[in-house]
Protein backbone atom coordinates (compact mmCIF):
# COMPACT_ATOMS: atom_id res chain seq x y z
CA UNK A 1 0.00 0.00 0.00
CA UNK A 2 3.10 2.50 0.42
CA UNK A 3 3.82 2.47 -3.37
CA UNK A 4 0.06 3.14 -4.19
CA UNK A 5 -0.05 5.81 -1.69
CA UNK A 6 3.28 7.68 -3.26
CA UNK A 7 1.31 7.32 -6.15
CA UNK A 8 -1.91 8.98 -5.41
CA UNK A 9 0.09 11.75 -3.34
CA UNK A 10 2.16 12.19 -6.94
CA UNK A 11 -1.04 13.25 -8.44
CA UNK A 12 -2.86 15.12 -6.37
CA UNK A 13 -1.28 18.95 -7.35
CA UNK A 14 -2.63 17.71 -10.96
CA UNK A 15 -6.04 17.11 -10.27
CA UNK A 16 -8.88 18.83 -9.10
CA UNK A 17 -11.24 15.95 -8.13
CA UNK A 18 -11.33 12.00 -7.14
CA UNK A 19 -13.93 9.65 -9.13
CA UNK A 20 -13.58 6.46 -6.66
CA UNK A 21 -15.16 2.94 -8.66
CA UNK A 22 -17.45 0.90 -6.05
CA UNK A 23 -19.25 -2.25 -6.43
CA UNK A 24 -22.81 -1.11 -5.85
CA UNK A 25 -23.40 -4.65 -4.66
CA UNK A 26 -20.91 -4.54 -1.72
CA UNK A 27 -20.27 -0.61 -1.24
CA UNK A 28 -18.60 -1.02 1.72
CA UNK A 29 -15.94 -3.78 1.20
CA UNK A 30 -15.52 -2.62 -2.51
CA UNK A 31 -13.89 0.61 -0.83
CA UNK A 32 -10.02 0.76 0.26
CA UNK A 33 -10.46 1.95 3.85
CA UNK A 34 -7.53 4.34 3.41
CA UNK A 35 -8.98 6.16 0.66
CA UNK A 36 -10.87 8.48 3.02
CA UNK A 37 -7.38 9.31 4.52
CA UNK A 38 -5.61 9.33 1.23
CA UNK A 39 -7.77 11.79 -0.56
CA UNK A 40 -9.59 13.97 1.87
CA UNK A 41 -8.11 17.14 0.65
CA UNK A 42 -9.52 16.70 -2.58
CA UNK A 43 -13.34 16.93 -4.20
CA UNK A 44 -14.93 13.32 -4.39
CA UNK A 45 -17.03 11.72 -6.50
CA UNK A 46 -18.41 8.35 -5.56
CA UNK A 47 -19.32 5.70 -8.65
CA UNK A 48 -21.43 3.38 -7.81
CA UNK A 49 -20.87 0.99 -10.43
CA UNK A 50 -22.52 -2.60 -11.93
CA UNK A 51 -26.01 -0.59 -10.72
CA UNK A 52 -28.17 -2.95 -12.81
CA UNK A 53 -27.14 -6.30 -10.86
CA UNK A 54 -27.71 -4.17 -7.61
CA UNK A 55 -30.91 -4.07 -5.13
CA UNK A 56 -32.27 -0.60 -6.25
CA UNK A 57 -33.79 0.74 -3.28
CA UNK A 58 -30.38 -0.33 -2.00
CA UNK A 59 -28.86 1.84 -4.04
CA UNK A 60 -30.88 4.43 -3.37
CA UNK A 61 -29.94 4.23 0.06
CA UNK A 62 -26.40 4.24 -1.03
CA UNK A 63 -26.16 7.18 -2.88
CA UNK A 64 -27.81 9.27 -0.30
CA UNK A 65 -25.67 7.82 2.62
CA UNK A 66 -22.40 9.06 0.81
CA UNK A 67 -24.09 12.66 -0.05
CA UNK A 68 -24.85 12.84 3.58
CA UNK A 69 -21.06 12.26 3.77
CA UNK A 70 -20.03 15.36 2.32
CA UNK A 71 -19.35 13.02 -1.15
CA UNK A 72 -21.54 13.38 -4.52
CA UNK A 73 -22.76 10.16 -5.93
CA UNK A 74 -23.79 8.68 -8.53
CA UNK A 75 -25.02 4.91 -9.62
CA UNK A 76 -24.51 3.57 -13.26
CA UNK A 77 -23.52 0.49 -15.05
CA UNK A 78 -20.60 1.06 -17.30
CA UNK A 79 -21.11 -1.76 -19.62
CA UNK A 80 -24.37 -0.36 -20.75
CA UNK A 81 -23.53 3.21 -20.25
CA UNK A 82 -26.49 3.62 -18.46
CA UNK A 83 -26.47 6.55 -16.37
CA UNK A 84 -23.22 7.27 -17.69
CA UNK A 85 -24.06 10.75 -19.52
CA UNK A 86 -24.91 11.94 -15.76
CA UNK A 87 -20.97 11.89 -14.72
CA UNK A 88 -19.87 15.33 -16.54
CA UNK A 89 -23.09 17.05 -15.29
CA UNK A 90 -22.39 16.14 -11.64
CA UNK A 91 -18.33 16.30 -11.47
CA UNK A 92 -19.15 20.51 -13.14
CA UNK A 93 -21.57 20.53 -10.02
CA UNK A 94 -19.35 19.89 -7.68
CA UNK A 95 -16.64 22.02 -8.75
CA UNK A 96 -18.87 24.69 -9.09
CA UNK A 97 -17.09 27.48 -6.86
CA UNK A 98 -13.71 26.13 -7.94
CA UNK A 99 -15.11 26.70 -11.80
CA UNK A 100 -16.48 30.40 -11.01
CA UNK A 101 -13.35 31.11 -9.85
CA UNK A 102 -11.60 30.48 -12.34
CA UNK A 103 -13.55 32.07 -14.78
CA UNK A 104 -12.78 35.23 -12.71
CA UNK A 105 -9.59 34.95 -13.45
CA UNK A 106 -10.31 34.70 -16.96
CA UNK A 107 -9.43 30.93 -16.56
CA UNK A 108 -13.07 29.62 -18.21
CA UNK A 109 -11.55 27.10 -20.82
CA UNK A 110 -9.28 25.39 -18.11
CA UNK A 111 -10.12 21.76 -18.36
CA UNK A 112 -11.44 19.85 -15.53
CA UNK A 113 -9.09 16.84 -14.52
CA UNK A 114 -9.83 13.80 -11.96
CA UNK A 115 -7.90 11.54 -10.91
CA UNK A 116 -9.99 7.05 -11.07
CA UNK A 117 -9.38 5.16 -8.16
CA UNK A 118 -10.79 1.73 -7.39
CA UNK A 119 -10.26 -1.91 -6.23
CA UNK A 120 -9.94 -4.45 -8.96
CA UNK A 121 -13.02 -5.92 -10.28
CA UNK A 122 -15.00 -2.66 -9.21
CA UNK A 123 -15.12 -1.58 -13.28
CA UNK A 124 -12.60 1.28 -13.16
CA UNK A 125 -11.15 0.40 -16.21
CA UNK A 126 -14.26 -0.38 -18.18
CA UNK A 127 -15.60 3.52 -16.21
CA UNK A 128 -12.63 4.90 -18.51
CA UNK A 129 -13.05 3.37 -21.60
CA UNK A 130 -16.95 4.11 -21.85
CA UNK A 131 -16.29 7.51 -20.85
CA UNK A 132 -13.26 8.00 -23.42
CA UNK A 133 -14.76 5.96 -26.10
CA UNK A 134 -15.04 7.50 -29.53
CA UNK A 135 -10.95 7.66 -30.48
CA UNK A 136 -10.79 10.38 -27.70
CA UNK A 137 -7.05 11.45 -28.20
CA UNK A 138 -4.65 10.30 -24.84
CA UNK A 139 -2.91 12.90 -23.04
CA UNK A 140 1.22 12.37 -22.74
CA UNK A 141 2.38 11.64 -19.67
CA UNK A 142 2.57 14.90 -17.77
CA UNK A 143 6.13 15.44 -15.66
CA UNK A 144 5.72 14.33 -11.94
CA UNK A 145 3.55 11.60 -12.40
CA UNK A 146 3.92 8.53 -12.07
CA UNK A 147 5.61 6.39 -14.90
CA UNK A 148 2.13 4.32 -16.55
CA UNK A 149 -0.12 6.98 -15.43
CA UNK A 150 -2.46 7.66 -18.68
CA UNK A 151 -5.07 10.33 -19.32
CA UNK A 152 -7.92 10.43 -21.48
CA UNK A 153 -9.42 13.15 -22.74
CA UNK A 154 -13.37 13.56 -23.13
CA UNK A 155 -15.67 15.30 -25.58
CA UNK A 156 -16.35 17.65 -22.70
CA UNK A 157 -12.51 18.20 -22.61
CA UNK A 158 -12.49 16.73 -19.24
CA UNK A 159 -9.31 14.97 -18.70
CA UNK A 160 -9.12 11.72 -16.51
CA UNK A 161 -6.82 10.20 -14.96
CA UNK A 162 -6.02 6.58 -14.72
CA UNK A 163 -3.55 5.36 -12.20
CA UNK A 164 -1.96 1.88 -12.07
CA UNK A 165 -1.35 -0.06 -8.93
CA UNK A 166 -3.81 -2.06 -6.72
CA UNK A 167 -6.04 -0.07 -4.51
CA UNK A 168 -6.93 -3.69 -2.08
CA UNK A 169 -8.59 -3.32 1.33
CA UNK A 170 -6.72 -5.50 3.87
CA UNK A 171 -8.79 -8.32 4.53
CA UNK A 172 -8.74 -7.98 8.68
CA UNK A 173 -12.58 -8.12 8.55
CA UNK A 174 -13.51 -11.74 7.05
CA UNK A 175 -16.71 -10.75 5.88
CA UNK A 176 -15.00 -8.08 3.66
CA UNK A 177 -12.98 -10.64 1.88
CA UNK A 178 -16.21 -13.39 1.85
CA UNK A 179 -18.46 -10.52 -0.11
CA UNK A 180 -15.72 -9.66 -2.35
CA UNK A 181 -15.54 -13.57 -3.02
CA UNK A 182 -19.51 -13.79 -3.63
CA UNK A 183 -19.03 -10.86 -6.36
CA UNK A 184 -15.83 -12.39 -7.84
CA UNK A 185 -13.23 -10.25 -6.92
CA UNK A 186 -11.21 -13.27 -5.66
CA UNK A 187 -10.36 -15.74 -7.77
CA UNK A 188 -12.36 -19.02 -7.08
CA UNK A 189 -8.99 -20.87 -7.71
CA UNK A 190 -7.97 -19.90 -4.12
CA UNK A 191 -11.12 -20.31 -2.48
CA UNK A 192 -13.59 -23.28 -1.77
CA UNK A 193 -16.26 -22.94 -4.02
CA UNK A 194 -18.85 -25.26 -2.20
CA UNK A 195 -18.23 -23.68 1.44
CA UNK A 196 -18.60 -19.79 -0.85
CA UNK A 197 -21.96 -21.08 -2.01
CA UNK A 198 -23.09 -22.12 0.68
CA UNK A 199 -22.31 -18.71 2.37
CA UNK A 200 -24.04 -16.85 -0.31
CA UNK A 201 -27.03 -19.05 -0.45
CA UNK A 202 -27.53 -18.53 3.37
CA UNK A 203 -27.27 -14.60 3.00
CA UNK A 204 -29.57 -15.33 -0.05
CA UNK A 205 -32.22 -17.17 1.81
CA UNK A 206 -32.32 -14.56 4.36
CA UNK A 207 -32.63 -11.38 2.59
CA UNK A 208 -33.94 -12.58 -1.13
CA UNK A 209 -35.42 -15.83 -0.02
CA UNK A 210 -38.45 -15.40 -2.65
CA UNK A 211 -35.53 -14.47 -5.16
CA UNK A 212 -33.71 -17.92 -4.91
CA UNK A 213 -36.75 -19.78 -4.44
CA UNK A 214 -38.07 -18.47 -7.86
CA UNK A 215 -34.93 -19.08 -9.82
CA UNK A 216 -34.16 -22.65 -8.77
CA UNK A 217 -38.16 -23.23 -7.97
CA UNK A 218 -37.27 -24.00 -4.62
CA UNK A 219 -40.50 -23.96 -1.90
CA UNK A 220 -41.30 -20.89 -0.07
CA UNK A 221 -40.02 -22.87 2.83
CA UNK A 222 -36.00 -22.56 2.02
CA UNK A 223 -33.84 -25.12 3.71
CA UNK A 224 -32.64 -23.35 6.82
CA UNK A 225 -28.41 -24.50 6.15
CA UNK A 226 -25.72 -23.54 3.17
CA UNK A 227 -25.46 -26.95 2.65
CA UNK A 228 -28.98 -28.26 2.09
CA UNK A 229 -29.93 -25.26 0.11
CA UNK A 230 -26.89 -26.06 -2.45
CA UNK A 231 -27.81 -29.72 -2.41
CA UNK A 232 -31.53 -28.75 -3.13
CA UNK A 233 -30.30 -26.72 -6.24
CA UNK A 234 -28.14 -29.08 -7.68
CA UNK A 235 -31.29 -31.83 -7.05
CA UNK A 236 -33.68 -29.36 -8.96
CA UNK A 237 -30.70 -28.66 -11.60
CA UNK A 238 -30.26 -32.65 -12.25
CA UNK A 239 -26.74 -32.29 -11.34
CA UNK A 240 -26.51 -36.09 -10.39
CA UNK A 241 -23.41 -38.57 -10.06
CA UNK A 242 -23.50 -41.75 -9.81
CA UNK A 243 -25.86 -43.24 -6.28
CA UNK A 244 -27.80 -40.17 -6.98
CA UNK A 245 -26.14 -38.28 -5.02
CA UNK A 246 -25.47 -34.28 -5.89
CA UNK A 247 -22.56 -33.12 -7.76
CA UNK A 248 -22.09 -30.33 -5.00
CA UNK A 249 -19.20 -28.97 -6.87
CA UNK A 250 -21.28 -28.22 -9.80
CA UNK A 251 -23.97 -26.47 -8.24
CA UNK A 252 -21.37 -24.37 -6.39
CA UNK A 253 -20.06 -23.23 -9.44
CA UNK A 254 -23.61 -22.67 -10.95
CA UNK A 255 -25.03 -20.45 -8.03
CA UNK A 256 -21.43 -18.60 -8.01
CA UNK A 257 -21.50 -17.73 -11.86
CA UNK A 258 -25.68 -17.09 -11.64
CA UNK A 259 -25.23 -14.74 -8.51
CA UNK A 260 -22.61 -13.01 -10.51
CA UNK A 261 -24.02 -12.79 -13.81
CA UNK A 262 -27.16 -10.85 -12.02
CA UNK A 263 -29.62 -14.44 -13.08
CA UNK A 264 -30.86 -14.58 -9.58
CA UNK A 265 -31.90 -10.78 -9.24
CA UNK A 266 -30.89 -7.46 -8.35
CA UNK A 267 -29.03 -8.33 -5.15
CA UNK A 268 -27.06 -6.34 -2.77
CA UNK A 269 -25.57 -7.90 0.24
CA UNK A 270 -24.57 -4.71 2.09
CA UNK A 271 -26.69 -1.65 3.29
CA UNK A 272 -25.63 1.97 4.81
CA UNK A 273 -25.51 0.88 8.52
CA UNK A 274 -28.82 3.29 9.82
CA UNK A 275 -30.37 1.00 7.01
CA UNK A 276 -29.44 -2.38 8.58
CA UNK A 277 -30.68 -0.76 12.08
Amino acid sequence: MARTRRKLKECFPLVDAVVEIIDARIPVSSRNPELDSLTEEKPRIVVLNKADMADEAATRRWVAHFRRSGAAALALDCKSGQGINGFVPLLRETLRDKLEAWKAKGMANRPIRAMVVGIPNAGKSSFINRMARGGKAKVEDRPGVTRGNQWYVLESGTQLLDTPGVLWPKFEDQQVARHLAYTGAIRDQVLDCEELACGLLALLRRDYGALLAARYKLPEELPEDGWELLCAVGRKRGMLISGGEVDTERAATTVLDEYRGGKIGRITLEWPEEEQA
